[in-house]
């Protein structure tokens, strides 16, 4: 890890950049830093100015566009204790750490990633566990960051240790890209066999991954899935669809196809949040990404097409359904007022808008049952 590359000296090493671009660069990581494993820069078509690897590790002057937010999801006003989360009933969210492997310039927490203030970022886990025992609605922890697959083996052996004493959770699960941005990672014997430990069959660890381009599915990445599931643990991939990077039914569906041939569960196609220093580089509108979801899932079969295309909104995450004359069809797959669970929804069609906020009607024009019952509600 001490060999990775985080400065503009470093990277024009690789590629060409003006002293203009160098100085608005050393801007760009000032504020958001960057880091990229030698293993992840080895994935880059140098030769190709845009290539997909290159796009998601590699900071743009793009990142000087002030659109959006730092918090599209809410996160600031579901913080219960420093650290924790808790925005629907049964899941709370720990941030371990603010640090990752690599720091992906699509990355929706760029606010503190990287950064030396870590306020958000646990100081005490034992006031979270407590939180935890206290709200048994709670049946699962996702513990993410950051990447929290990245901290010290002592450190995650003490989350596990805590967690694994309180009886009502289900299951526990780690977001991490470490398979994908420093799989050597998943050759630690002593992290495999910890991960073993505390994956039974009673309560498995999860490890949702983010593979988003099937260059990123590659010999070593594949061993560290291996590994992983040789463990115990159950690995599942949230993709975020990126403009430039995986915005084609094509690349989509061959990196789903992928996934399930290497054992991993394809989980959410997410919308790209549209975040400040990322929407306006990354963001497909929601007409298109809806085109390219149902062209992919045209090409997958059963298991790889099995994902839900979902947007991460503050009012909960809501599954993108499909389109049907002029309007765009959507669903609570999980909301945090639990009255809006499962309900349907529609907006007139307006194909610039990203983000539900982005349509030009506020009002949330619901479904009626008869539609949903009808021949209508089946196309979706």
């Amino acid at each position: 890890m001490n060999e990775t590359i985080s400065s503009i000296e470093q990277l024009g090493k690789y590629v060409v950049i003006s002293p203009e671009d160098t100085k608005k660069l050393k801007q760009v990581i000032a504020r958001h830093p960057m880091k990229v494993t030698p293993y992840y820069m080895s994935l880059i078509d140098w030769s190709d100015p845009n290539d997909p690897i290159r796009k998601m590790a590699i900071p743009s002057l793009n990142e000087l566009s002030l659109q959006g937010s730092y918090d599209t999801s809410g996160e600031a006003e579901n913080t219960k204790l420093r650290g924790l989360q808790h925005k629907y009933s049964e899941t709370v969210l720990i941030l371990a750490t603010n640090r990752c492997a690599m720091y992906c310039r699509h990355c929706f927490r760029k606010r503190f990633i990287g950064r030396r203030e870590n306020k958000e970022i646990i100081n005490d886990f034992k006031p979270l566990v407590s939180y935890i025992k206290h709200h048994p609605m709670i049946n699962n922890v996702l513990i993410s960051g950051g990447d929290p697959l990245v901290l010290p083996n002592k450190i995650i052996n003490q989350f596990l240790s805590l967690l694994s004493d309180i009886s009502h959770l289900n299951y526990i699960r780690f977001g991490s890209r470490a398979p994908v941005t420093f799989p050597s990672r998943f050759r630690d014997k002593e992290l495999l066999a910890l991960l073993a430990k505390y994956s039974i069959s009673r309560r498995r660890l999860w490890i949702i991954t983010q593979f988003n381009h099937p260059k990123e599915v590659t010999e070593q990445s594949t061993e560290a899935v291996k590994n992983l599931i040789k463990s115990g643990v159950i690995v599942s991939n949230q993709t975020i669809l990126l403009k430039g990077v995986n915005d084609n039914a094509e690349t989509i569906s061959e990196l789903q196809n992928k996934l399930v041939r290497i054992g991993v569960k394809p989980y959410y196609i997410f919308q790209c949040r549209p975040v400040k220093r990322v929407k306006k580089q990354f963001q497909v509108p929601i007409y298109k990404g809806v085109n390219i979801i149902e062209k992919a899932k045209a090409r997958c079969n059963g298991l790889s097409k099995s994902f839900r295309y979902i947007m991460s909104h503050k009012t909960g995450k809501i599954e993108i359904i499909g389109i049907f004359e002029n309007d765009v069809y959507f669903k609570y797959h999980q909301a945090k007022n639990r009255k809006n669970l499962g309900k349907i929804f529609k907006r007139k069609i307006d194909k610039k808008a990203g983000w539900l906020d982005d349509f030009k009607s506020n009002r949330i024009i619901p479904v009626r049952q008869e539609d949903v019952n009808s021949d209508i509600g089946v196309k979706f």
